[in-house]
């Protein structure tokens, strides 16, 4: 039998893991090591386990066959493609691995929030494209604007797949310059550089203590009632908030955007007998006058209430045409007869002395209905 150095290769191929772009043409060679018996025509290749045609082979030697490969694909995973030199007998004498892809673009759409000004998370986009088939590196940079030194973001994949955390305290009062770095085997791209304050990115918890409730027995409103969020305390910083609600049998929700930054609103037009859920959120904004948009927070976890049921009878008729006409004179004055013996000057007209008539109105509609 033939004796073979342990330490002896059976075979190399030649170029050795080839970076390429999609589109590139390449001819590989495998030549068997002279301790080994083997000659060009015991040889045959295959890429990612598939056999290569015998017509893209070719005899550079007696032991020496090389494979015609053109137009390259982008590579099925981003460790490379295996193409591999085989024996007769289907024994591997030699691999490589081929990196076919396309140099990064540049990052784009980056954009960072702080939350309750305690630390930094920034997330942003590979590119237009995109994918690249290559393993592909991306390094969050910040400094100060004018005197810091480059500083390099270690928390990656926080927020999702491109992104990053700063966990530390940062300067507040200060611009600070952010860019993101891309690169793999074909070459590097950086993004263009966002600068930002702090204080202009702030966001918070959500709104606590979510209350919802009837408002006397009116059948088309409901309360709602919550407290700031805790951190808004301890900086100095306002809030405005926004609602959203949704009818239980719905996955539709409606917003109510002109809240401002006082803490309950009342919900009007809504169905009698119904469930509705709520969530409130926040947007901080500093004393100081940012013009920036602010960041909204995450929406507080639904909380749900009824409106009470219409005591209408079932079945019976809207007025038509005139009658409406009619109906609404009478019940108006119904409204100031019934505000001459409740009020006393106009100082108490007001919504809650409304909201006590539409009570009585609907007691009195029930009244009549059950006689």
């Amino acid at each position: 039998p033939l004796s073979v150095s342990p330490a002896a290769d059976p075979a190399v191929i030649s170029p050795q893991d080839p970076t390429l772009l999609i589109g590139s043409s390449l001819v590989a060679t495998c030549t068997v090591s002279p301790d080994f018996p083997l000659k060009a025509e015991d040889l045959y290749w295959t890429l990612n386990g598939r056999r290569l045609p015998a017509a893209s082979y070719a005899a550079l030697g007696p032991s020496t066959l090389s494979v015609a490969l053109a137009r390259l694909n982008g590579s099925r995973q981003q460790s490379g493609d295996n193409l591999v030199c085989h024996s007769r007998d289907g024994g591997i004498l030699a691999g490589s691995c081929l990196y076919v892809g396309l140099p990064p673009e540049k990052p784009v759409n980056i954009s960072c929030w702080s939350k309750n000004m305690k630390d930094l998370t920034c997330k942003w986009a590979p590119g237009t494209e995109g994918e690249t088939f290559l393993h592909t590196n991306y390094t969050l940079k910040y400094k100060r604007r004018w005197y810091g030194q480059d500083n390099t973001c270690q928390e990656y994949h926080t927020a999702g797949t491109y992104s990053c955390h700063i966990p530390e305290d940062l300067a507040l009062f200060t611009p600070y310059e952010i860019w993101v770095e891309a690169s793999n085997r074909l070459g590097v791209a950086v993004s263009d550089v966002v600068m930002l304050d702090i204080l202009d990115v702030v966001t918070t918890d959500p709104p606590s203590d979510v209350h919802v409730s009837r408002v006397g027995d009116l059948e088309d409103q409901l309360s709602v009632r919550w407290s700031s969020p805790p951190a808004l305390k301890d900086f100095l910083f306002q809030a405005k908030y926004q609602i959203q609600y949704r009818v239980e049998d719905s996955s539709e929700w409606k917003v109510v955007d002109d809240v401002g930054n006082q803490t309950s609103c009342r919900l009007a037009g809504l169905r009698p007998g119904t469930v509705y859920f709520v969530q409130v959120r926040c947007n901080p904004f500093s004393i100081y006058g940012s013009k920036k948009a602010g960041i909204w927070s995450d929406w507080s976890n639904p909380t749900a209430a009824s409106t009470p049921r219409s005591e209408r009878v079932a079945g019976g008729c809207d007025p038509k045409g005139g009658e409406q006409n009619t109906t609404l004179r009478r019940e108006l004055k119904q409204f100031f007869g019934w505000v001459k013996k409740h009020a006393y000057g106009c100082s108490n007209l007001g919504i809650k002395l409304y909201d006590q008539w539409r009570v009585w109105l609907q007691k009195s509609h029930k009244t009549r209905n059950q006689v």
